[in-house]
């Protein structure tokens, strides 16, 4: 009786083991950040509901890479914290300034507060990357603080006339 086929089935399981061993590692290099410790889930950066993983099945990181970490003047999508409770939004913001791992940034919000009026600067509509280009009001009232992590996509630079107008805002 011929039993050489064991050998090529002992190959095919460790083959097996290795693979899973390797996608493993792959898929948990983000040290444990994408897991929700007591915080309210986040989709990935550039993966709405649906939308297939990129090439190859690999993740993309969720933090903004060296080359990309937000800059003063620049519009961002970010997770910002509510102000009135727990747990926090998906938003584009106008990061004022950035120091070390903390940006100081304006939320950008939808809607328009006829009462805040003082603290509040009509955007251009479409200035957000909003799919539907509505108009948006930047709120420079209320600075916030965020953890560089928690940027997900960069928009690009605001309107000069805009940053003339909120860049020596006390942060």
């Amino acid at each position: 009786m011929d039993t050489s086929w064991w050998l090529a089935l002992v190959a095919v399981v460790l083959l097996a083991g290795v693979a899973t061993v390797v996608d493993g590692w792959g898929r948990g290099s983000s040290g444990g950040r994408g897991r929700w410790r007591g915080r309210s889930p986040r989709r990935g950066p550039d993966r709405p509901p649906g939308r297939p993983r990129a090439l190859g099945g690999f993740r993309r990181s969720s933090r903004p890479s060296r080359s990309s970490r937000p800059q003063p003047a620049e519009i961002w999508w970010a997770n910002v914290p509510y102000e009135d409770g727990p747990g926090a939004k998906d938003r584009p913001c106008l990061v004022l300034s950035v120091r070390g791992r903390t940006a100081v940034v304006a939320k950008i919000t939808s809607k328009n507060h006829d009462e805040r009026r003082a603290g509040v600067i009509p955007l251009p509509p479409g200035s957000v990357g909003d799919a539907r280009g509505r108009a948006s009001f930047l709120e420079t009232d209320e600075l916030r603080g965020l953890p560089v992590r928690d940027f997900r996509r960069r928009v690009g630079p605001v309107d000069p006339m805009i940053w003339d107008q909120v860049r020596n805002l006390p942060h």
